[in-house]
Protein backbone atom coordinates (compact mmCIF):
# COMPACT_ATOMS: atom_id res chain seq x y z
CA UNK A 1 0.00 0.00 0.00
CA UNK A 2 1.13 3.37 -0.81
CA UNK A 3 1.93 5.53 2.02
CA UNK A 4 -0.46 8.82 2.37
CA UNK A 5 0.78 12.28 1.85
CA UNK A 6 2.22 13.93 5.36
CA UNK A 7 3.53 17.37 5.93
CA UNK A 8 7.01 17.52 5.82
CA UNK A 9 7.33 19.92 9.49
CA UNK A 10 5.86 19.19 12.95
CA UNK A 11 3.68 22.02 14.91
CA UNK A 12 5.88 23.28 17.60
CA UNK A 13 3.40 26.20 19.39
CA UNK A 14 -0.40 26.75 18.79
CA UNK A 15 -2.44 29.62 19.41
CA UNK A 16 -5.78 29.42 20.27
CA UNK A 17 -8.87 30.81 18.31
CA UNK A 18 -12.65 31.62 19.55
CA UNK A 19 -15.63 30.07 18.59
CA UNK A 20 -17.86 32.83 18.39
CA UNK A 21 -21.58 32.55 17.99
CA UNK A 22 -23.55 33.87 14.85
CA UNK A 23 -25.47 36.01 16.57
CA UNK A 24 -22.06 37.89 17.56
CA UNK A 25 -20.74 37.65 14.10
CA UNK A 26 -23.44 39.46 13.18
CA UNK A 27 -23.61 42.72 14.96
CA UNK A 28 -19.50 42.94 14.63
CA UNK A 29 -19.95 42.65 11.24
CA UNK A 30 -22.96 45.65 11.18
CA UNK A 31 -20.32 47.30 13.58
CA UNK A 32 -17.60 47.12 11.08
CA UNK A 33 -19.36 48.79 8.66
CA UNK A 34 -20.07 45.72 6.42
CA UNK A 35 -16.15 45.18 5.52
CA UNK A 36 -14.25 42.31 6.60
CA UNK A 37 -10.85 44.75 6.78
CA UNK A 38 -12.23 46.32 9.95
CA UNK A 39 -13.32 43.42 12.01
CA UNK A 40 -10.54 42.73 15.09
CA UNK A 41 -8.35 39.51 14.44
CA UNK A 42 -10.02 37.48 17.37
CA UNK A 43 -13.48 38.13 16.10
CA UNK A 44 -12.39 35.60 13.31
CA UNK A 45 -12.68 32.15 12.87
CA UNK A 46 -10.18 30.82 10.21
CA UNK A 47 -8.74 33.87 8.59
CA UNK A 48 -8.10 33.69 4.69
CA UNK A 49 -8.27 37.71 4.25
CA UNK A 50 -4.94 37.08 2.94
CA UNK A 51 -1.75 35.14 2.70
CA UNK A 52 0.41 38.12 3.23
CA UNK A 53 2.39 38.35 6.37
CA UNK A 54 0.18 35.53 8.36
CA UNK A 55 2.19 32.65 7.82
CA UNK A 56 4.06 30.45 10.64
CA UNK A 57 7.88 31.17 10.31
CA UNK A 58 10.39 28.09 10.86
CA UNK A 59 12.68 27.25 13.75
CA UNK A 60 15.49 28.23 11.67
CA UNK A 61 13.96 31.89 11.12
CA UNK A 62 12.92 32.01 14.29
CA UNK A 63 16.62 31.74 15.05
CA UNK A 64 17.59 34.02 13.04
CA UNK A 65 15.78 36.76 14.49
CA UNK A 66 17.85 36.39 17.56
CA UNK A 67 21.38 36.90 15.57
CA UNK A 68 19.80 39.93 13.84
CA UNK A 69 22.17 43.01 13.32
CA UNK A 70 20.66 45.84 13.85
CA UNK A 71 23.24 48.61 12.76
CA UNK A 72 21.46 51.29 10.75
CA UNK A 73 23.82 51.22 8.30
CA UNK A 74 25.68 47.90 6.26
CA UNK A 75 24.51 45.45 9.34
CA UNK A 76 25.42 41.67 8.48
CA UNK A 77 21.47 40.74 8.18
CA UNK A 78 21.69 42.55 5.32
CA UNK A 79 24.65 41.66 3.39
CA UNK A 80 23.28 37.66 4.34
CA UNK A 81 19.92 39.13 2.71
CA UNK A 82 21.33 40.78 -0.64
CA UNK A 83 23.85 37.63 -0.68
CA UNK A 84 20.26 35.34 -0.87
CA UNK A 85 18.88 37.27 -3.06
CA UNK A 86 21.66 37.54 -5.65
CA UNK A 87 22.29 33.78 -5.71
CA UNK A 88 18.07 33.12 -6.36
CA UNK A 89 17.23 36.10 -8.76
CA UNK A 90 21.18 36.55 -10.27
CA UNK A 91 20.18 40.15 -9.87
CA UNK A 92 23.00 42.70 -9.15
CA UNK A 93 21.24 45.36 -7.78
CA UNK A 94 19.34 45.09 -4.38
CA UNK A 95 17.20 47.66 -2.27
CA UNK A 96 15.07 46.18 1.11
CA UNK A 97 11.87 47.97 1.82
CA UNK A 98 9.47 47.62 4.34
CA UNK A 99 6.78 45.48 2.25
CA UNK A 100 5.79 44.68 -1.47
CA UNK A 101 3.44 48.45 -2.12
CA UNK A 102 6.75 50.21 -0.89
CA UNK A 103 9.15 48.30 -3.42
CA UNK A 104 6.47 49.16 -6.12
CA UNK A 105 6.38 53.12 -4.95
CA UNK A 106 10.13 53.16 -4.58
CA UNK A 107 10.25 51.71 -7.95
CA UNK A 108 7.73 53.81 -9.82
CA UNK A 109 8.44 56.88 -8.23
CA UNK A 110 11.62 56.43 -10.50
CA UNK A 111 10.35 54.68 -13.04
CA UNK A 112 6.51 56.37 -13.83
CA UNK A 113 4.91 59.50 -15.14
CA UNK A 114 1.72 61.01 -15.62
CA UNK A 115 0.45 59.62 -18.95
CA UNK A 116 2.42 56.65 -18.90
CA UNK A 117 0.93 53.13 -19.94
CA UNK A 118 2.03 50.05 -18.21
CA UNK A 119 0.93 46.97 -19.80
CA UNK A 120 1.16 43.42 -17.88
CA UNK A 121 -0.80 39.92 -16.89
CA UNK A 122 -4.10 41.46 -14.48
CA UNK A 123 -1.75 44.41 -12.12
CA UNK A 124 -3.11 43.51 -8.31
CA UNK A 125 -4.66 46.49 -6.32
CA UNK A 126 -1.59 48.03 -5.11
CA UNK A 127 0.43 47.70 -8.54
CA UNK A 128 -2.36 49.40 -10.76
CA UNK A 129 -2.96 51.81 -7.51
CA UNK A 130 0.74 53.39 -7.98
CA UNK A 131 0.00 53.61 -11.25
CA UNK A 132 -3.10 55.34 -11.03
CA UNK A 133 -1.77 57.22 -8.70
CA UNK A 134 0.70 58.91 -11.11
CA UNK A 135 -2.10 59.30 -13.61
CA UNK A 136 -0.83 56.48 -15.83
CA UNK A 137 -2.79 54.02 -17.08
CA UNK A 138 -2.64 49.95 -16.23
CA UNK A 139 -3.63 47.63 -19.33
CA UNK A 140 -4.37 44.09 -18.66
CA UNK A 141 -2.93 41.83 -21.39
CA UNK A 142 -4.45 38.89 -19.88
CA UNK A 143 -4.98 35.49 -22.20
CA UNK A 144 -8.66 35.38 -22.37
CA UNK A 145 -8.96 32.13 -20.86
CA UNK A 146 -8.49 33.48 -17.43
CA UNK A 147 -11.91 34.96 -17.68
CA UNK A 148 -13.53 31.72 -17.93
CA UNK A 149 -13.87 30.05 -14.19
CA UNK A 150 -15.05 26.41 -15.52
CA UNK A 151 -11.87 26.39 -18.97
CA UNK A 152 -8.68 24.08 -17.62
CA UNK A 153 -5.83 26.09 -19.01
CA UNK A 154 -2.72 25.19 -16.93
CA UNK A 155 -0.94 28.54 -17.13
CA UNK A 156 -3.79 31.38 -17.14
CA UNK A 157 -1.46 33.95 -15.87
CA UNK A 158 -0.19 34.09 -19.00
CA UNK A 159 0.30 37.01 -21.33
CA UNK A 160 -1.38 37.23 -24.67
CA UNK A 161 1.06 38.24 -27.03
CA UNK A 162 -1.15 39.88 -29.56
CA UNK A 163 -2.61 42.32 -26.77
CA UNK A 164 0.88 42.89 -25.47
CA UNK A 165 1.98 44.06 -29.13
CA UNK A 166 -1.06 45.72 -29.57
CA UNK A 167 0.02 48.33 -26.60
CA UNK A 168 3.41 48.17 -28.03
CA UNK A 169 2.55 49.58 -31.82
CA UNK A 170 0.12 51.86 -30.79
CA UNK A 171 1.94 53.63 -28.28
CA UNK A 172 5.24 55.71 -28.18
CA UNK A 173 8.10 53.54 -26.72
CA UNK A 174 8.90 56.53 -24.74
CA UNK A 175 5.01 56.31 -23.04
CA UNK A 176 5.98 52.63 -21.58
CA UNK A 177 8.04 52.88 -18.74
CA UNK A 178 7.99 48.46 -18.53
CA UNK A 179 5.74 45.29 -19.03
CA UNK A 180 5.51 44.16 -15.31
CA UNK A 181 4.64 40.57 -15.46
CA UNK A 182 3.25 39.12 -12.14
CA UNK A 183 4.19 35.69 -11.23
CA UNK A 184 1.62 34.18 -10.23
CA UNK A 185 -1.29 36.52 -11.34
CA UNK A 186 -3.36 36.56 -8.64
CA UNK A 187 -6.12 38.62 -9.77
CA UNK A 188 -6.66 36.32 -12.28
CA UNK A 189 -7.04 33.13 -9.02
CA UNK A 190 -3.30 33.14 -8.18
CA UNK A 191 -2.65 31.36 -11.68
CA UNK A 192 0.89 30.62 -12.99
CA UNK A 193 2.66 32.21 -16.04
CA UNK A 194 4.27 29.42 -17.99
CA UNK A 195 8.18 29.71 -19.15
CA UNK A 196 6.98 29.49 -22.33
CA UNK A 197 5.09 32.61 -22.29
CA UNK A 198 7.25 34.48 -20.09
CA UNK A 199 10.28 33.85 -22.61
CA UNK A 200 8.04 35.10 -25.22
CA UNK A 201 7.25 38.47 -23.33
CA UNK A 202 10.90 38.84 -22.77
CA UNK A 203 11.74 38.58 -26.52
CA UNK A 204 8.95 41.15 -27.31
CA UNK A 205 9.43 43.44 -24.84
CA UNK A 206 13.59 43.37 -26.10
CA UNK A 207 12.29 43.85 -29.79
CA UNK A 208 10.41 46.83 -28.82
CA UNK A 209 13.20 47.64 -26.24
CA UNK A 210 10.96 48.09 -23.40
CA UNK A 211 12.21 46.76 -19.93
CA UNK A 212 10.29 43.80 -18.13
CA UNK A 213 10.13 43.82 -14.16
CA UNK A 214 8.59 40.89 -12.69
CA UNK A 215 5.94 41.21 -9.56
CA UNK A 216 7.49 38.76 -7.52
CA UNK A 217 5.34 37.83 -4.61
CA UNK A 218 4.35 34.21 -5.24
CA UNK A 219 7.56 33.56 -7.56
CA UNK A 220 8.23 30.16 -6.18
CA UNK A 221 4.76 29.11 -6.15
CA UNK A 222 4.93 29.95 -10.08
CA UNK A 223 8.10 27.78 -10.10
CA UNK A 224 6.31 24.82 -8.54
CA UNK A 225 3.81 24.93 -11.21
CA UNK A 226 6.31 25.51 -13.73
CA UNK A 227 7.96 22.27 -12.53
CA UNK A 228 4.61 20.12 -12.34
CA UNK A 229 2.90 21.14 -15.56
CA UNK A 230 5.25 22.75 -18.31
CA UNK A 231 7.72 19.52 -20.29
CA UNK A 232 11.23 19.40 -19.84
CA UNK A 233 11.45 21.41 -16.35
CA UNK A 234 10.15 18.29 -14.29
CA UNK A 235 13.57 17.26 -13.30
CA UNK A 236 14.78 21.21 -12.30
CA UNK A 237 14.99 22.33 -8.81
CA UNK A 238 12.83 25.15 -7.74
CA UNK A 239 15.74 27.12 -7.58
CA UNK A 240 17.06 26.56 -11.07
CA UNK A 241 13.68 27.14 -12.25
CA UNK A 242 13.44 30.68 -10.75
CA UNK A 243 17.18 31.78 -11.70
CA UNK A 244 16.17 31.11 -15.26
CA UNK A 245 13.08 33.20 -15.02
CA UNK A 246 14.25 36.34 -13.52
CA UNK A 247 16.98 36.34 -16.20
CA UNK A 248 14.65 36.35 -18.54
CA UNK A 249 13.74 40.27 -16.94
CA UNK A 250 15.34 43.18 -15.89
CA UNK A 251 14.39 43.47 -12.52
CA UNK A 252 11.60 42.97 -9.49
CA UNK A 253 9.70 44.02 -6.76
CA UNK A 254 9.10 41.30 -4.15
CA UNK A 255 6.01 41.60 -1.00
CA UNK A 256 8.66 39.36 0.97
CA UNK A 257 5.31 38.62 3.41
CA UNK A 258 4.01 36.08 0.65
CA UNK A 259 6.79 34.30 -0.73
CA UNK A 260 9.64 35.23 1.45
CA UNK A 261 7.71 33.82 4.61
CA UNK A 262 8.11 36.55 6.76
CA UNK A 263 5.66 38.81 8.66
CA UNK A 264 6.98 42.04 6.85
CA UNK A 265 9.47 42.51 4.31
CA UNK A 266 10.05 43.45 0.79
CA UNK A 267 12.50 44.34 -1.79
CA UNK A 268 13.13 45.68 -5.09
CA UNK A 269 16.07 43.85 -7.57
CA UNK A 270 17.56 45.21 -10.41
CA UNK A 271 20.34 44.46 -13.13
CA UNK A 272 20.20 48.69 -14.75
CA UNK A 273 22.54 50.24 -12.27
CA UNK A 274 20.83 53.74 -13.82
CA UNK A 275 17.50 52.47 -12.49
CA UNK A 276 19.08 50.96 -9.41
CA UNK A 277 20.90 54.27 -8.86
CA UNK A 278 17.48 56.43 -9.25
CA UNK A 279 16.13 54.41 -7.01
CA UNK A 280 18.10 54.50 -4.29
CA UNK A 281 16.51 58.21 -3.57
CA UNK A 282 13.32 57.24 -3.32
CA UNK A 283 14.34 54.34 -1.04
CA UNK A 284 16.32 57.37 1.19
CA UNK A 285 13.08 59.49 0.72
CA UNK A 286 10.57 57.05 1.60
CA UNK A 287 11.85 53.93 3.63
CA UNK A 288 15.38 54.27 5.27
CA UNK A 289 18.81 53.88 4.14
CA UNK A 290 20.25 51.63 1.35
CA UNK A 291 21.28 48.66 3.76
CA UNK A 292 17.89 48.66 5.85
CA UNK A 293 14.70 50.21 3.90
CA UNK A 294 12.33 50.53 6.56
CA UNK A 295 13.41 46.47 7.71
CA UNK A 296 14.87 45.08 11.15
CA UNK A 297 18.00 43.89 10.90
CA UNK A 298 16.52 40.65 12.79
CA UNK A 299 14.05 40.61 9.71
CA UNK A 300 16.29 40.81 7.00
CA UNK A 301 17.90 37.52 8.47
CA UNK A 302 14.24 35.85 8.84
CA UNK A 303 13.59 36.58 5.33
CA UNK A 304 17.40 35.49 3.68
CA UNK A 305 16.16 31.60 5.81
CA UNK A 306 13.14 31.94 4.16
CA UNK A 307 13.55 32.65 0.58
CA UNK A 308 15.72 29.51 0.81
CA UNK A 309 13.05 27.71 2.19
CA UNK A 310 10.53 28.79 0.14
CA UNK A 311 12.63 27.44 -3.17
CA UNK A 312 12.27 24.07 -1.81
CA UNK A 313 10.06 21.78 -3.33
CA UNK A 314 8.91 19.81 -0.18
CA UNK A 315 7.56 22.63 1.21
CA UNK A 316 6.17 24.15 -1.74
CA UNK A 317 4.37 20.70 -2.13
CA UNK A 318 2.81 20.82 1.08
CA UNK A 319 1.97 23.97 0.91
CA UNK A 320 0.10 23.88 -2.71
CA UNK A 321 -1.22 21.04 -2.25
CA UNK A 322 -3.61 22.17 0.89
CA UNK A 323 -5.16 24.77 -1.43
CA UNK A 324 -5.97 22.48 -4.29
CA UNK A 325 -7.58 19.66 -1.33
CA UNK A 326 -9.81 23.07 -0.28
CA UNK A 327 -10.02 23.56 -3.66
CA UNK A 328 -11.40 19.77 -4.62
CA UNK A 329 -13.49 19.53 -1.60
CA UNK A 330 -15.67 22.90 -3.32
CA UNK A 331 -15.99 21.76 -6.59
CA UNK A 332 -16.65 17.82 -5.15
CA UNK A 333 -19.38 20.27 -3.45
CA UNK A 334 -20.34 21.64 -6.93
CA UNK A 335 -19.31 25.38 -5.67
CA UNK A 336 -18.06 27.32 -8.69
CA UNK A 337 -14.78 27.92 -8.18
CA UNK A 338 -11.42 29.20 -10.83
CA UNK A 339 -10.31 26.07 -11.94
CA UNK A 340 -7.16 24.90 -12.06
CA UNK A 341 -6.61 25.76 -8.11
CA UNK A 342 -4.75 29.06 -7.71
CA UNK A 343 -1.24 28.94 -6.07
CA UNK A 344 -2.05 30.56 -2.88
CA UNK A 345 -5.94 30.89 -2.78
CA UNK A 346 -9.10 29.48 -4.21
CA UNK A 347 -11.23 31.87 -6.08
CA UNK A 348 -14.81 31.47 -5.82
CA UNK A 349 -17.26 32.62 -8.76
CA UNK A 350 -19.50 34.65 -7.78
CA UNK A 351 -21.02 35.47 -11.39
CA UNK A 352 -22.08 31.35 -10.88
CA UNK A 353 -22.07 31.80 -7.08
CA UNK A 354 -25.01 34.19 -6.52
CA UNK A 355 -25.84 35.40 -10.30
CA UNK A 356 -29.49 36.66 -8.46
CA UNK A 357 -27.83 39.29 -6.72
CA UNK A 358 -27.33 42.36 -9.26
CA UNK A 359 -23.77 43.23 -10.21
CA UNK A 360 -24.67 47.04 -8.64
CA UNK A 361 -25.12 45.66 -6.00
CA UNK A 362 -21.72 43.87 -5.45
CA UNK A 363 -22.46 40.53 -5.38
CA UNK A 364 -18.67 38.98 -4.13
CA UNK A 365 -18.71 41.28 -1.24
CA UNK A 366 -22.53 40.27 -0.75
CA UNK A 367 -20.55 36.15 -0.48
CA UNK A 368 -17.91 37.27 1.45
CA UNK A 369 -19.98 38.74 3.98
CA UNK A 370 -22.46 35.80 3.97
CA UNK A 371 -19.31 33.54 4.12
CA UNK A 372 -18.13 35.22 7.33
CA UNK A 373 -21.62 35.68 9.27
CA UNK A 374 -22.34 31.40 8.83
CA UNK A 375 -18.69 30.02 9.60
CA UNK A 376 -17.14 32.78 11.06
CA UNK A 377 -14.25 32.70 7.88
CA UNK A 378 -12.67 36.27 6.56
CA UNK A 379 -12.16 36.36 3.10
CA UNK A 380 -11.77 39.50 0.55
CA UNK A 381 -13.39 40.24 -2.58
CA UNK A 382 -11.50 40.66 -5.63
CA UNK A 383 -14.54 42.16 -7.88
CA UNK A 384 -15.92 45.81 -8.56
CA UNK A 385 -15.23 46.98 -5.07
CA UNK A 386 -11.46 46.25 -5.41
CA UNK A 387 -11.79 46.93 -9.52
CA UNK A 388 -12.43 50.57 -7.71
CA UNK A 389 -13.70 53.69 -10.11
CA UNK A 390 -12.24 54.77 -13.45
CA UNK A 391 -10.03 57.83 -12.58
CA UNK A 392 -11.36 59.83 -15.40
CA UNK A 393 -15.46 59.00 -15.61
CA UNK A 394 -15.48 58.31 -11.85
CA UNK A 395 -18.06 55.33 -12.58
CA UNK A 396 -18.21 51.72 -11.19
CA UNK A 397 -15.75 49.62 -13.13
CA UNK A 398 -17.18 46.39 -13.26
CA UNK A 399 -14.79 43.30 -13.98
CA UNK A 400 -15.78 40.14 -16.25
CA UNK A 401 -14.81 38.78 -12.99
CA UNK A 402 -16.43 38.78 -9.26
CA UNK A 403 -14.31 36.91 -7.00
CA UNK A 404 -14.25 36.36 -3.31
CA UNK A 405 -10.84 35.25 -2.27
CA UNK A 406 -9.86 32.68 0.19
CA UNK A 407 -6.13 33.04 0.73
CA UNK A 408 -4.51 30.29 2.60
CA UNK A 409 -1.81 31.50 5.61
CA UNK A 410 1.57 29.23 5.20
CA UNK A 411 2.16 26.57 7.56
CA UNK A 412 -0.90 27.67 9.70
CA UNK A 413 -3.76 25.84 9.43
CA UNK A 414 -4.55 22.22 8.89
CA UNK A 415 -7.00 20.34 6.52
CA UNK A 416 -9.51 20.24 9.21
CA UNK A 417 -9.85 24.18 9.01
CA UNK A 418 -10.28 23.70 5.11
CA UNK A 419 -13.09 21.19 5.41
CA UNK A 420 -14.95 23.57 7.47
CA UNK A 421 -14.43 26.14 5.16
CA UNK A 422 -15.79 22.97 2.55
CA UNK A 423 -18.71 22.75 4.36
CA UNK A 424 -20.01 26.22 5.45
CA UNK A 425 -19.52 27.33 1.61
CA UNK A 426 -21.82 24.22 0.77
CA UNK A 427 -24.11 24.76 3.38
CA UNK A 428 -24.20 28.98 1.75
CA UNK A 429 -24.14 26.92 -1.86
CA UNK A 430 -27.39 25.36 -0.78
CA UNK A 431 -29.54 28.54 0.07
CA UNK A 432 -28.29 30.51 -2.81
CA UNK A 433 -31.49 31.07 -4.52
CA UNK A 434 -32.70 33.06 -1.33
CA UNK A 435 -30.04 35.56 -1.86
CA UNK A 436 -31.23 38.99 -3.38
CA UNK A 437 -30.07 41.84 -2.10
CA UNK A 438 -26.36 43.15 -1.73
CA UNK A 439 -25.01 46.16 -0.80
CA UNK A 440 -24.86 49.91 -1.32
CA UNK A 441 -21.05 52.02 -0.70
CA UNK A 442 -21.98 54.82 1.89
CA UNK A 443 -18.38 56.25 2.18
CA UNK A 444 -15.46 55.54 0.34
CA UNK A 445 -11.32 56.67 -0.68
CA UNK A 446 -10.61 57.91 -4.17
CA UNK A 447 -8.64 54.86 -4.60
CA UNK A 448 -8.02 51.81 -3.30
CA UNK A 449 -11.65 51.47 -1.46
CA UNK A 450 -11.51 48.36 -0.92
CA UNK A 451 -9.45 48.86 2.56
CA UNK A 452 -11.69 51.58 4.15
CA UNK A 453 -15.05 51.75 2.16
CA UNK A 454 -18.23 51.55 4.32
CA UNK A 455 -21.13 49.87 3.38
CA UNK A 456 -24.66 49.31 4.29
CA UNK A 457 -27.27 46.24 3.67
CA UNK A 458 -30.01 46.35 1.26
Amino acid sequence: MKLPYAEPYKIKVVEKLYRSTQKERTQWLKDANYNLFNLKSEQVFIDCLTDSGTGAMSDQQWAEMMIGDESYAGSRSFEKLKKTVKRITGYKYFLPTHQGRAAENVLFSALVKEGDIVPGNSHFDTTKGHIEFRKAHAVDCTIDEAFDTSIYHPFKGNVDLNKLEKVFKENPKEKIPFTILTITCNSAGGQPVSMENTKAVSELCKKYHIPLYFDSARFAENAYFIKKREKGYENKSIKEIALEIFQLGDGMTMSAKKDGLVNMGGFIALNDEKVYKEATVFNIMFEGFITYGGMNGRDMGALAIGLDEATEFDYLESRIEQVAYLGQRLADFGVPVQQPFGGHAIFLDANKFVPTIPKEEFRAWSLAMELYIVGGIRGVEIGTILADRDPETRENRFPELEFVRLAIPRRTYTNHHMDYIAVALKNIFNTREEARHGYRIIDEAPIMRHFTVKMEKI
